[in-house]
């Protein structure tokens, strides 16, 4: 790996992400890193932080590279895949783009070794979760790589079936923003109650992680952990009834069902539609 010359297409907050995280395990030399995008500023700002070579040409980025990692916005793939001709045969080319299937990259890039994976934010630390899958072409040498790449975020799920990764853009992908917004509302709930807010949110990030870390040692069903903490007719029976009450778990399936969809939209988008909410 520390061989090998890996180019980056749009160099956002997860191509950043993946660059820290291969320097951080020394699975990657910086001068055989590249970023392009069509800010020099940004560029200036990559260079100077992690001392990677940068560019606003990807034909010349993409050149000599022996990974190509596409990591652009999904509405600007196609037009961003026009001016890719140059990828060696033997490269590989690692996909972060939500909704774009093998299928398209390979057919606009007229590439076939192609991997399609769907990281998360928490992979900004190193703590976020990856799922990945291969065309047919990419070699076992090429699926290590993908592997120690993808592991520089956190863990690393490899699937067969393509159709997972719309999936998991929807469950694990957007995840984060789910567990956010779940965050924000107890916080503002524990300040309405009459907690000054740095203690609230002390209060509920150590709750979250203390349960997340809980539930991951204890190995049995969330059910039988919640109801460990439900005792009748008392404080969290009658928090959860109002849940309930609400479709506290009705919306979040159908939120998470309306991401997927999103994604699937996004596979088949046309150039030139713009979604702001959609972030690389």
């Amino acid at each position: 790996m520390l061989k090998k010359k890996i180019a980056f297409i749009g160099p956002g907050v997860m191509a950043e992400a993946m660059i820290a995280g291969l320097l951080r395990k020394k699975l990657a030399d910086a001068k055989n890193i590249t970023a392009s995008g069509p800010r020099e500023e940004r560029g200036g700002e990559l260079h100077k932080k992690y001392g990677i070579k940068v560019s606003t040409d990807n034909a010349f980025t993409i050149h000599e590279a022996d990974v190509v990692v596409l990591s652009v916005k999904p509405q600007r793939l196609t037009e961003v895949m026009k001016g890719l001709k140059g990828i060696r045969p033997d490269a590989l080319v690692l996909s972060i783009i939500a909704g774009a299937t093998i299928k398209k990259i390979s057919t606009g890039l007229k590439h076939k070794a192609i991997v399609r994976s769907m990281p998360n934010t928490p992979g900004q630390i190193g703590e976020g979760i990856t799922v990945w899958t291969a065309s047919k072409e990419v070699t076992e040498e090429q699926q290590e790589m993908t592997r120690a790449i993808l592991g520089a975020l956190g863990e690393e799920v490899f699937v067969e079936d393509e159709s997972y990764l719309d999936m998991a853009t929807a469950l694990s992908g957007s995840g984060p923003a789910y567990v956010f917004l779940f965050t924000e509302a107890l916080i503002d709930a524990g300040v309405h109650m009459g907690f000054p807010r740095r203690i609230a949110e002390q209060l509920v990030l150590q709750t979250i992680k203390g349960s997340a870390s809980y539930y991951q040692g204890a190995s049995r069903h969330p059910a039988t952990l919640r109801n460990q903490v439900t005792s009748p007719g008392g404080t969290s029976a009658e928090a959860l009834y109002y849940l309930e009450k609400a479709g506290f778990r009705t919306a979040i399936s159908r939120a998470v069902w309306a991401a997927y969809q999103r994604s699937l939209e996004l596979g088949k988008e046309k150039p030139g539609h713009i979604d702001t909410d959609e972030e690389k």
